[in-house]
């Protein structure tokens, strides 16, 4: 994994970004590992929240059901011509 300081971050963000879209890169304050930069693609495949939400239910193990009200249209939210 990439290092990088946070001064060398702040001066070109770009560069880091980049990096990460190869894989996650470390930024270190003073020497020691303080922040992970990675993409967001990443972070929603780590954290599941690129998932339907029924997807992250049927996850959890326990069957859920509900019922949801019927589509209607209004039409009295047709606009005027």
């Amino acid at each position: 994994m990439p290092t990088i300081s946070s001064r060398d971050f702040n001066h070109d963000v770009s560069a880091a970004k980049r990096a990460a879209e190869i894989e996650p890169v470390t930024i270190t304050d003073h020497g020691r590992p303080s922040h992970v930069l990675i993409t967001s693609a990443l972070f929603d495949q780590i954290t599941g929240r690129g998932r339907r939400v029924g997807t992250r239910l049927k996850a959890q193990g326990e069957p859920v059901d509900f019922d949801l009200p019927g589509r209607t249209i209004d039409d009295s939210r047709v606009p005027e011509l």
